[in-house]
Parts: C-alpha cells; structure tokens; sequence
C-alpha cells in the first residue's frame, strides 16, 4: 500500500504555484521544467516571450490561483477527499537532520601529522546524541600541574621599591691579630647580607685589614666628588693591639660599612661590590689598577672630560647658603672636638675611680686577715669584695661610654671632614670652570685676530675654529658639572643633618640607659650589703669558708707574722 502522505506531481505543482514567496532567477526555470506534462491542461497558455521578464523592467510576481480537481486513475482521490481505513495507520513525521558536533580545537596543532589520537577518534552516535541533548560538547580535563622535581636555587623574588633599593646588613668581628713582628696587624672578618640582585649570593664573608677600608674610602670619593663619604677611624701608632682600642675601631668600621651600604648612590658603586664580595681582593685591586693606570692620579669626573683641576687663588664664596654651612660645620667641629676631649676626661677619671676602688678592695682584705674577730672581720671581707664589683662596674660603664657616644661624636667630627672635602672638590670644580672660560676667551682673541686678518690664512682659522668649538664644549661641561655637584652637596648636607640628630638621639638615649643600670647595679649592691650589717646576730651573713692549712713554716706571710707579734705582746 503507497503512502498516502507521499508526493504526488499535482501535489508539487500545487505547491510551487501556490507559494507566494519570491524566488530566485536560478530556481524559477528549474521549476517551470521539472513540472510534469499533465499540468499543462490545468495551467493557462502564456505567450513564451513573456515568460521570461526583460532585464530593463523590475520583474512582477502575481500568484496565481490553482484549481485541485480530481483524476478517475488515481486511486487515491482528490487530495483530503479518501478516508483512512482501520489498517491504515498514521506515520510519524521524519526528524529532521542531525548536524555532528565536532570537537573545537583551542590551540594551533604543529602540523598534519601532529594531530593527537583524541581528534582521530571516530566520534560515536550516543556521543552524538548526548552532545544534542546537553549542549556543545564540553572541553576535556586539564590535569592539575605537578610541581617541577627541579629545585633551583634563585633568590626569592622582591618588590620593585626593594629592588630600587636593596637592604644591607652588614657586621665586623672576630678581630685577631696576624703576621710576624714586622708585619703584624689586625685582621676582621666582614659578612654580608643583603637583597640586591648585584651580588651573586645573598649572604658572604670576607677577610679585610684596616688599609683595605681606607682604599675604599678614597676610592669612593674619587669616583663620587660632592657625595659624604663616611670615613674610617683615624691611624694609630701606639697600643694598637690593645683589646679596648681594637674594639672601639671595629665598632667604627662596622658602622662606616652600614652608612656606605644605605647611602643610594654609594651602595650602587662597582669598588664597593668589590670590597665586599672579593675572595681575592689584593689581585683584584691590582688588576683593576693595572687596566686603569691612572686610576690614582685622576680628579674623577674632571678629568673624564678633559678638564685641567687648578688651584688658582683663594677661594671666595658666591653662595650665601654654602656660605652659611661652612661656617656652621667649623663651629659644630670645634664644639665636637671640645665635647670629646670632655667625654676622654670623664673616661679618664672612670678608669681612675675603678683602678682606686680596686686598691681600696685589697687594703680592706688585708685588714680582714689580720683581724680576729669575726663579727669585724666578715663585714670587712665582704666590703672589700663589694668594692671589687664596684671597679667593675666602673671599667665597664668607661668601655660603654667610648662605644656609645665617644663613637659617635668621634664619626661626625671625621665627617665633618669628608663633607669639607667635599668641599675641596667644589671649588676644584670651579676652578676648573674659570679655567675653561680663560681658555675659551683665548681661543677667541685669537680668532678675532684670524678675522680682521681676512682670507689668507684659511687652514688656520678652520683650526681656530675648531678649537673655540672644543673651548666652548668644555666651558659648558665645567658649569654642568659644577652646578650638578651644588644640587649634590645640598641634598648630601641634608641628609648629613638628619642622620646626625637620629645619631646623637640615640648615642645620648643609649649613653643615659648604661649610666642608670650601671647605678641601678650598685645600689641593688650597697642594699645587699646593708642588710647583711643589719643583720647581726646571724653568724652566717658574713660566712668565711675554713682556710685550708698548709706547711708552710709560721712567718711566712705578713699575717702570720702579725699573728705571731699579737701573741708576743699577749704573752
């Protein structure tokens, strides 16, 4: 039995001609011949040169009604007219076409032959069918990533304000002495930590003597004219192997290294990099003198330009700010030398006080041999012994006075100098600006002169030229650099006058505390030795451990000897 819903040709002339959607040039003559012969009847004639519009007229579509009528050999009638019996079952109408959803690639493959075993996977019709029914199809798990079994050994990573201004910490000690009679000296160790990335290890010790420290300070100021470098303590012939001069230098030196480190244009400096990190400095600074042979003569960056470094004449002040501090820093010098020579005074007499409390200990203990009584005799003893803490305490708070605010003042009064050398290159620097501008005055006197002259000496005025040029050139590097080097020494003069309040608010703040627990100390010591008197009728305040007897001969020692003299008189 056909299908009653199949498509029969009077069914699809129908439906063309009945459609009112404008179509196409190219599917309009399709239709016209695919109709089949027995519409021709039903249709109306129509001439066969309109049928096909001029390209000159706009095209009309006019529907055209369609007459359904009804044919005796088909058996199955006019179209809605046959009844379905009760074996005729009615079909469901055909699914329409299922488009396959291909995987989307999210990544370029390296080439044809590349291509992974997932993408050449036949794609299966229920991954299909559950791909329809959820959605696109969903990207494949991306496994976690593992950690890397390599362990590299770089530095952690830092922001950007600590890497523009890397941290150092720096500390000087185990000082001892080394070399033979003739070459004795003093050698420290010097460790470093720091979070610069210029340096190849984070942390490193070194070996430095004390001529190493003073290459550092000059090279420094040569490298950097206008800048304060902080300065080294000062040469000492005489008991310079003594334990509290040695100290006090390494104390000095350990804070030279600090402020370098934190200074922002010295802690970038290439012989700072050097001194700290060399295992074989004495050869590095050999060779680096070696590849700049006139590394020691140079006026730094005068020289660099060319320019001559004059004395000339006095130099007489322009600036009245310049003016200004270098009458502040004579004075504040002369009241810090003054300041220390009192502090060596105080120190002095320290020493003095506990060298006297350590005699008086030893006569009050040979009185207490000699006397019989033990109720004297105990209380003797231990004064002697209280006496002998106090010359502690009095060596000690001397030591601690020197480190703390001797140091300090003794610092400043050495920077005061680098800042005066600062000064010093200033003014080299003005001089040599002056010099220039003499030059540059010469070159055009002569020039004028080449002029007035008229053209007969060509080849010798192009030279002239040429060296007003260069004259001029360095006229203008000389002022540059002299007033870089002002602006320099202004912020550096600031910044020395920041630095030395936070310094001397802290000397004084650490020089006080030592001096009240040094006091503190002693009371407690006077309190302890006063309740031991008030207690008088404990025996064992003053308790003496047995001495042990020996077989010495009697009047061996001054006591037995006064013992034996006691008995002779009581006899």
């Amino acid at each position: 039995m056909e299908d009653p819903w199949a498509d029969s040709a009077i069914g699809g002339e129908s439906n063309n001609s009945c459609s009112t959607v404008p179509q196409s040039d190219d599917t309009a003559p399709a239709d016209s011949t695919t109709a089949p012969s027995t519409s021709s009847n039903l249709m109306p004639s129509t001439n066969p040169s309109s049928s096909r519009p001029s390209r000159l007229t706009p095209r009309r579509l006019v529907a055209q009604p369609t007459r359904l009528e009804a044919v005796e050999d088909d058996p199955l009638g006019p179209l809605g007219a046959s009844t379905p019996t009760a074996t005729d079952t009615p079909l469901a109408p055909p699914q329409p076409p299922l488009k396959e959803q291909l995987p989307l690639r999210t990544t370029l493959s390296g080439g044809p032959n590349q291509i992974g075993s997932a993408a050449r996977r036949p794609i299966e019709e229920e991954e299909l069918y559950n791909d329809n029914l959820s959605g696109p199809r969903q990207p494949p798990p991306v496994p976690p990533a593992l950690p890397s079994p390599v362990r590299t050994s770089m530095q952690p990573s830092v922001s950007i304000e600590q890497a523009a201004n890397p941290t150092f910490h720096i500390s000087v000690g185990d000082p001892h002495k080394v070399g033979d009679l003739t070459s004795s000296h003093i050698v420290y160790s010097v460790r470093t930590k720091t979070t610069s990335k210029a340096y190849k290890q984070p942390e490193f010790e070194v070996k430095r003597r004390y001529r190493d420290f003073l290459w550092l300070y000059n090279t420094l100021h040569a490298n950097n004219p206008g800048v304060v470098v902080p300065p080294p303590p000062e040469k000492q012939a005489v008991g310079r192997f003594e334990s509290n001069f040695v100290e006090a230098r390494r104390a000095a030196l350990e804070k030279m290294l600090n402020k370098t480190a934190a200074h922002p244009t010295l802690q970038h400096d290439a012989d700072l990099k050097l001194f700290l990190e060399s295992e074989a400095f004495n050869i590095d600074v050999k060779h680096k003198e070696r590849k700049e042979p006139h590394l020691g003569e140079s006026k730094g960056m005068l020289s660099t330009f060319g320019i001559s470094v004059g004395s000339g004449n006095k130099f007489v002040e322009q600036d009245d700010w310049f003016h200004d501090r270098r009458v502040y820093l004579d004075a504040l010098e002369n009241q810090l030398k003054g300041l220390l020579k009192a502090m060596d005074s105080m120190v002095a007499q320290r020493k003095a006080m506990a060298e006297a409390a350590g005699e008086f200990s030893a006569s009050l203990h040979a009185l207490s041999t000699v006397e019989l009584s033990p109720t004297l005799s105990g209380p003797l003893d231990a004064l002697s012994e209280l006496q002998l803490t106090i010359r502690d305490v009095y060596d000690r708070q001397a030591q601690q006075d020197v480190l703390t605010f001797g140091i300090i003042i003794e610092e400043y009064i050495r920077l005061i100098g680098s800042v005066k050398q600062a000064f010093s290159q200033r003014q080299k620097a003005f001089y040599s600006w002056h010099s220039a501008e003499s030059e540059l005055q010469k070159r055009k006197t002569s020039q004028d002169k080449l002029l007035r002259q008229g053209k007969s000496q060509q080849d010798r005025l192009n030279q002239v030229n040429a060296e007003v040029a260069d004259a001029e050139r360095k006229v203008h590097q000389a002022r540059l650099l002299f007033e870089d080097m002002g602006r320099l020494m202004r912020a550096e003069l600031d910044r020395f006058e920041r630095e030395k309040v936070e310094d001397f608010k802290s000397g004084v703040e650490t020089f006080l505390e030592s001096a009240v627990e040094a006091q503190k100390e002693l009371i407690e010591k006077w309190e302890t030795f006063l309740m031991q008197l008030d207690a008088e009728d404990d025996e064992t305040v003053f308790y003496r451990p047995p001495v042990v007897q020996t077989n010495k001969p009697v009047g061996d020692t001054a006591v037995d000897r006064a013992r034996a003299r006691i008995d002779d008189d009581s006899d």
